[in-house]
């Protein structure tokens, strides 16, 4: 049995990263700040947060509705194509560098901007194409159909 059937992973990536990431900017922060300055700074950074936090919310209900997992390393139960899922195949991970990009901004903190980046390509790493691979071996054809239909990220 493929190994990826189960479960994408044992740990769940995303949200360990998304937090580790945010303590990360905050404390080089603390340590060289970076700040940004423009006029409406916070207000653009504000949005952000809003369309991220409508995005994870709209996605999550979206999974619960359809009766699979939300969690990143657990096993899927259904795969879901629609609602967010029919403009990206993470738009949770999308969500997550949006809100990163979010909190830096609001905070004037410029350090959540790589690291914005720096999330994205570790979830990419650790999470996606295991996630990917967990779909394909779980949904086959499928997945793939839906693959050649939705971008993997936006």
């Amino acid at each position: 049995m493929n190994a990826y059937r189960a479960r994408p992973n044992y740990i769940p990536w995303p949200p360990i990263l998304l937090v580790g990431l945010t303590v990360v900017a905050i404390g080089l922060n603390l340590v060289a700040p970076m700040t940004l300055a423009f006029t409406g700074v916070r207000t653009l950074g504000a949005a952000l947060l809003v369309v991220a936090l409508a995005i994870d919310l709209w996605t999550m209900k979206t999974l619960h509705e359809a009766h699979t997992t939300i969690l990143p390393n657990r096993g899927s139960s259904h795969l879901v194509t629609y609602a967010a899922f029919s403009y990206s195949r993470n738009p949770i991970y999308v969500a997550n560098m949006v809100l990163m990009i979010g909190m830096g901004l609001f905070s004037m903190n410029a350090w959540f901007l790589p690291l914005a980046v720096v999330d994205g390509i570790l979830t990419h790493f650790l999470a996606v194409r295991r996630e990917e691979n967990h779909l394909i071996a779980k949904f086959g054809y499928q997945f793939e159909s839906y693959c050649r239909k939705v971008r993997r990220w936006i």
